[in-house]
């Protein structure tokens, strides 16, 4: 099989649309959540559907770095307390049982943290820290100069992951950690 032109201008189109959101991402902001995840206890992490799979990964990371990492809802996640912080990535910032995870970790007095499009949305109102990626979506009624090619809240989410990523890469250089410190940490029970 092999792919065609037209295969390779969508690929050319997603590659774009991933580097003009993430290029205005502020960086200063994502600073800010290596320094959060560094200074807490333990990092909790939460999302929805395909952000959720994104968070998990970025979890595997943090737990990869020796940050102990818990993903909310899964039957091993002890209980948060004020010493820990959320992370929530939802592009909406508005999913009703990530606001009440939200709600429950400030009221025990833990510091939350979002990841969304929305800086004005109801889980924002509740977070110390809110990371804004401008992505396009049907999820988030704003005003957009441009849409995406893509389906749904796809850009978001694959946006999600690569700013992730670069938090990643800024906690192992202020952890002096390689990625041979972490593949100590990888699973061997494949």
């Amino acid at each position: 099989m092999t792919a065609n032109s037209n295969d390779q201008d969508v690929y050319a189109r997603i590659l774009n649309e991933i580097s003009r959101v993430i290029g205005v991402v502020d960086r200063d902001q994502l600073d800010a959540l290596a320094s959060l995840i560094s200074t807490s206890h333990r990092v909790f992490v939460a999302g929805a559907g395909r952000s959720g799979f994104m968070v998990r990964s970025f979890a595997m990371r943090l737990m990869h770095l020796g940050i102990a990492t818990f993903v909310v809802g899964d039957t091993t996640t002890p209980g948060i307390t004020g010493r820990d912080l959320l992370l929530i990535g939802s592009g909406s910032g508005s999913t009703a049982s990530l606001r009440a995870a939200a709600e429950k970790t400030r009221h025990i007095g833990a510091v939350v943290a979002l990841i969304t499009i929305d800086p004005q949305s109801p889980i924002a109102q509740l977070a110390e820290l809110v990371v804004t990626i401008p992505a396009p979506s049907p999820k988030v009624e704003r005003d957009v100069q441009w849409q995406s090619m893509q389906p749904m809240g796809a850009l978001f989410e694959q946006c999600l992951l690569l700013v992730l990523e670069g938090v990643v890469v800024r906690l192992m250089q202020m952890r002096g950690a390689d990625s041979d410190d972490m593949f100590q940490r990888h699973a061997n029970l494949e």
